[in-house]
C-alpha cells in the first residue's frame, strides 16, 4: 500500500498524514480551505497537553493515551514542558479539594507558590502537575505543515467527499463530516495582551460556573478559554461570554482589567455521547472524529492507531468498525 487520501488538514488531518508518512506511505491531504486557518476550531484550541488534569471529567482512555502527546508534538514543534497550575480564589476552595481527589499526578502547593509563578498573587494553594505541557496551536499547526511539506506532501485545497475518492480514505473533516451520534460543542475564546503579568505555564482557575484557563503564548500574550456551550451556533463569541471569561481572568489578577483585547474567536468541538474520539472504520473510509476538547491531547493517539489498523489491520482501542 503506497497511497491515501486525508480529507481535513485540522489537527487530526495533519497528524494523520505525518503517522501515514513515518510509516512508508505518502498521504494526499485535501483540506477546502487549504492550509490551517481561523476557518477551523483546531485555530482556536488552547494548546494544553493536560492528561491528569482532564482526568478530573474526561474518561480514562483520554488520560492513558494523552501522556504520549507531548512526545509526539516535540518532534515537530517547540513544546514547553513547564507543568501547569490548578487554582482557585479563597472562596472556592472546595472546587479545588474536589479537583485533587478526582486526579493523579499532582502535587498540593500550601507554600511557595509564589517561587513557581511570582505574578500569582493572594492564592494560598495550588495543585501542581509537573509532568504535563503547552504548545502554541497556532506555530504547531504550522510546523507541522512544514515538516509534511519537507516530505513533499503539501495540502491540496478542495471540497472532496469520501465516495468520490479512490482507495482508502482518512476522513477528519469534523463536524462537515456530519456522522451519526456526533454533536457539537460551541468553545469560545479571547487572546489579551498584558504585557505586565508575567506567567510561564497553563493557569486553571476553578469556579463553580465560570471555569477558565489562561494560556501563555509569550511576550505577555494569553489565551483565555474556553466556554463549553451544547450548541451547534456558529456566531462569533456572545457579550456574555467574553464578560465571563474577562471577569474570571479580572479575579485571578485585577491588572487583567488593563489589558488590551487583541483577539476573540468561537468555533464547534466535534463530540460523541462518550466525549471520548474514536476512529470509525466503514469499507475504506476510517473516520477521525469527535476529539471534543481534546484536540492537540489526543491526535496523535487517533492517527496511530488509524494507521496502524490501514497498514497492519491492528485494532487499538480507539478503534470502531461499522
Amino acid at each position: 500500500m503506497a497511497e491515501v487520501t486525508i480529507i481535513g488538514a485540522g489537527v487530526a488531518g495533519l497528524c494523520a498524514a505525518w503517522e501515514c508518512s513515518k510509516a512508508g506511505l505518502h498521504p494526499r491531504l485535501i483540506d477546502r480551505w487549504g492550509e490551517p486557518g481561523p476557518h477551523g476550531c483546531s485555530w482556536w484550541a488552547g494548546g494544553m497537553l493536560a492528561p491528569s488534569c482532564e482526568g478530573a471529567v474526561a474518561e480514562p482512555a483520554i488520560v492513558a493515551h494523552g501522556q504520549r502527546a507531548a512526545t509526539f508534538w516535540a518532534e515537530v514543534t517547540p513544546v514547553a514542558r513547564r507543568g501547569s497550575l490548578v487554582v482557585a480564589l479563597d472562596r472556592d476552595t472546595s472546587e479545588l479539594a474536589r479537583f485533587g481527589r478526582r486526579t493523579t499526578g499532582h502535587t498540593l502547593i500550601a507554600d511557595g507558590l509564589h517561587q513557581l509563578e511570582p505574578d500569582l498573587h493572594g492564592l494560598k494553594q495550588a495543585l501542581f502537575f509537573a509532568e504535563e505541557a503547552h504548545l502554541d496551536p497556532r506555530a504547531a499547526l504550522s510546523d507541522l505543515v512544514a515538516a509534511l511539506a519537507e516530505r513533499d506532501i503539501e495540502v491540496e485545497t478542495g471540497d472532496a467527499a469520501p465516495d468520490q475518492i479512490d482507495g482508502p480514505v482518512i476522513d477528519a473533516r469534523g463536524m462537515a463530516a456530519d456522522l451519526p451520534g456526533l454533536r457539537a460543542v460551541r468553545g469560545e475564546m479571547a487572546v489579551l495582551n498584558a504585557p505586565d503579568i508575567a506567567l510561564t505555564r497553563p493557569i486553571r482557575l476553578l469556579h463553580p460556573r465560570h471555569p477558565l484557563y489562561i494560556v501563555p503564548r509569550g511576550d505577555g500574550v494569553y489565551m483565555l478559554g474556553a466556554t463549553q456551550i451544547e450548541s451547534a451556533d456558529r456566531r462569533g463569541v456572545s457579550a456574555r461570554s467574553l464578560l465571563e471569561l474577562l471577569s474570571a481572568a479580572y479575579a485571578l489578577d485585577a491588572r487583567f482589567a488593563e489589558a488590551e483585547l487583541l483577539e476573540t474567536g468561537a468555533d464547534l468541538r466535534p463530540a460523541y455521547p462518550d466525549n471520548v474520539p474514536r476512529v470509525t472504520v466503514r469499507g475504506r473510509v476510517l473516520h477521525l472524529n469527535g476529539l471534543f476538547r481534546h484536540g492537540y491531547l489526543m491526535a496523535p493517539a487517533l492517527a496511530a492507531q488509524a494507521v496502524d489498523y490501514l497498514t497492519k489491520g491492528i485494532k487499538g482501542d480507539l478503534v470502531h468498525e461499522d
